[in-house]
């Protein structure tokens, strides 16, 4: 069993992005990219969450669409601002999520 290099990514998206359904647009964009993490709102009133992929097969090109669309897509109610992203680097034989999902 080979060890995998899984790119594990923070986001944080502020505007109007509260009360507008951007977490569940998030969880579905998500699944439908086949990316696992979590999303939440925070008391700052931004949403923010981590989402990991695998550095090989289309797991990039995923990410990079997944991050074009919290940026520039989101819920059709909501108001982007601004986003910011962090990426790490894991060293793992799994990935750390098996599925993306809100938490409250």
């Amino acid at each position: 069993e080979t060890e995998a290099n899984y790119i594990l990514t923070k986001f944080e998206v502020s505007g109007k992005v509260q009360g507008v359904s951007f977490r569940r647009y998030t969880q579905m964009k998500a699944t439908e990219l086949g990316l696992m993490g979590w999303c939440r709102n925070t008391p700052r009133g931004t949403v923010e969450g981590e989402y990991e992929y695998e550095e090989i097969e289309g797991g990039a090109v995923a990410a990079s669409s997944f991050q074009r669309w919290l940026c520039n897509v989101g819920s059709p109610k909501s108001r982007i601002d601004e986003c910011k992203f962090e990426e790490k680097e894991v060293v793992s034989d799994r990935p750390s999520f098996d599925e993306f999902v809100i938490i409250r």
